[in-house]
C-alpha cells in the first residue's frame, strides 16, 4: 500500500504550499487516475511517491517504508517505478533490448535473470519483435512503450505514469494505454496515472481530482465524472460521452449522465426512448 498522511509541500522560495494536508491511500492492484489543471499539484504529488521530492510536512509510506529515510531509498525505488512525459529523456542505449536491460543491470541482477526480465518486459508492451532496433527509429508511442518496458524489467510493485501520453498522437496514446491496462489487469501492478485526457482516466478504477493542492474528488470514474459542473468550473473536461449525456439532460431529457462509454450512452438513450412519456 502507498499511504500518504497529511502531506504538505512547497518549493523553495514559495509562500503558498503546492500540496496542502493531503491524506490518501492507494491499495495494491489499484489503477488510480489523478486529474487537475496545470499547477494543481498532481505531478508534485506523483514525485513524492518514489522520493524524487520529500514532504515539508506529513509522511509518505510505500509498503511501510518512509520515503524520508535515506537508508531505504534504493529499496523504495525498486518498488516504485516512474515513467515521464518524454520518452527520449529516459532512453539511454542505442539498442532497444540494451536500454530495457539498463535498470536491472544497475540493480545488480544476474545476467540470466536480466535476459528473462528483458524478454518479459518487451513482450508485455508488445515490443519484443523490435528488440534489436535502434530507439531513434521508433515512433513516439513505441519509444514510450520501451521506456515502460525499462521500468517493468526492474520488477516494481507500483508504476507512476506522469502524463505519459502528453507528447503522443492518438495512435501512440492508444498503444501506451493498452500497455498500462495490461500491466494492471494481467500482472497486478499498481498504477497511478497522471493525465489530462479524460478518456484515459475513465479506464481507471478510481479518479482523484486535485485543485490548488487539495483533493476535491476521490471516487469511481462513474461517480467522479458525474460532477460535470464542478470539473468544468476547475477548467477540466469530462469524457465525451459523459458531456453529451450532460448536455442532453440540460436540454430537458431525463437521462442519467454518469455514463463513460458509447455502449452505456446508447443503452441509456434506448431506455429513455422506450420509457413511458
Amino acid at each position: 500500500m502507498i499511504d500518504i498522511k497529511n502531506l504538505t509541500f512547497k518549493y523553495e522560495g514559495q509562500v503558498t504550499p503546492v500540496l496542502s494536508d493531503i491524506t490518501l491511500s492507494i491499495k495494491k492492484g489499484e489503477f488510480v487516475a489523478v486529474l487537475g489543471h496545470n499547477g494543481s499539484g498532481k505531478s508534485t504529488l506523483a514525485k513524492h511517491l518514489n522520493a524524487i521530492l520529500l514532504p515539508c510536512g506529513g509522511k509518505v509510506y510505500v509498503d511501510e517504508l518512509d520515503t524520508c529515510d535515506d537508508m531505504l531509498l534504493s529499496e523504495l525505488r525498486q518498488r516504485v517505478g516512474m515513467v515521464f512525459q518524454n520518452p527520449d529523456n529516459q532512453i539511454v542505449a542505442s539498442v532497444v533490448e540494451e536500454d530495457v536491460a539498463f535498470g536491472p543491470e544497475n540493480l545488480g541482477v544476474p545476467p540470466d535473470e536480466i535476459r528473462n526480465r528483458v524478454d518479459f518486459a518487451l513482450k508485455t508492451v508488445g515490443m519484443y519483435d523490435m528488440r534489436m532496433q535502434a530507439p531513434y527509429n521508433l515512433s513516439g508511442g513505441q519509444k514510450q512503450r520501451i521506456a515502460i518496458a525499462g521500468i517493468i524489467a526492474m520488477m516494481p510493485k507500483y508504476i507512476i505514469f506522469d502524463e505519459p501520453t502528453a507528447m503522443l498522437d492518438p495512435s501512440g496514446r492508444k498503444e501506451v494505454m493498452k500497455a498500462i491496462r495490461t500491466l494492471n489487469r494481467e500482472h497486478g501492478i499498481t498504477v497511478v496515472l497522471i493525465t489530462h485526457y479524460m478518456d484515459e482516466a475513465a479506464q481507471s478504477d478510481r479518479v482523484i481530482v486535485i485543485d490548488h493542492g487539495k483533493i476535491l474528488v476521490d471516487d469511481t470514474p462513474q461517480m467522479a465524472f458525474a460532477n460535470v459542473a464542478l470539473l468544468k468550473s476547475l477548467g477540466l473536461d469530462v469524457p465525451q460521452v459523459t458531456d453529451l449525456m450532460y448536455r442532453l439532460r440540460r436540454s430537458g431529457l431525463h437521462l442519467q449522465y454518469n455514463k463513460l462509454t458509447v455502449d452505456e450512452c446508447a443503452e441509456e438513450i434506448s431506455r429513455f426512448l422506450g420509457a413511458p412519456q
